[in-house]
């Protein structure tokens, strides 16, 4: 996927805006396994998929808790250090090969202040990710694990597909066992 798709889908910028980032912005290999952020360390990149399969976890206890998938077209960003220049609660790791388009985070705050599109941008991407951070609340509060299965199907057919069956069950907050019943049931 072009980095122009990926930052156009957050919100249109003009070709003057998107060359500054084009400027700064590397592109390179990832693979099945990379830890992109650590929940132990400062991470100052954020990063544009252009082709692969990443997730979001919390560990606790050696169990990991998976709360976000991200695939092409997807951003990456610790929050906790753009907002508050604190470590991360979040471990981020590739689940398959790709590649990534990444910047620092300080460039893009530069971005933010000096161009309205990009400040624009940067609201647009909030928003985004606070409604889709309320959807999984609210999902995980008030569905079934049985719906919330059948609502990833509906809403990203493609993941089901390239997940493997625990990364899934961590997700939808049930147990393999669960999600093998969940999927027996349906066909």
């Amino acid at each position: 996927m072009k980095i122009e798709t990926i930052l156009g889908n957050i919100y249109s910028l003009p070709s003057a805006s998107v060359d500054k980032f084009l400027e700064l912005a590397e592109l390179r290999p990832v693979f099945k396994g990379n830890l992109l952020l650590d929940a132990d360390l400062f991470e100052d990149k954020v990063y544009f998929i252009k082709k692969g399969l990443a997730r979001a976890f919390a560990r606790l206890d050696n169990q990991d808790a998976i709360f976000w998938f991200g695939k092409e077209g997807d951003v990456i960003m610790g929050m906790n250090y753009v907002v508050l220049k604190q470590k991360g609660y979040e471990y981020i790791d590739m689940l398959e090969d790709g590649e990534l388009y990444f910047i620092r985070i300080s460039e893009l705050q530069k971005f933010y202040q000096q161009d309205i599109h990009w400040a624009n941008w940067g609201r647009c991407f909030a928003e985004i990710e606070l409604r889709k951070s309320e959807e999984r609340f609210i999902s995980r509060q008030f569905k079934t694990a049985r719906e919330r299965y059948l609502d990833l199907i509906e809403q990203q057919p493609d993941l089901t597909k390239r997940l493997q069956l625990n990364h899934i069950a961590s997700y939808l907050g049930i147990t393999q066992v669960s999600l093998s019943r969940i999927r027996a049931e349906l066909v």
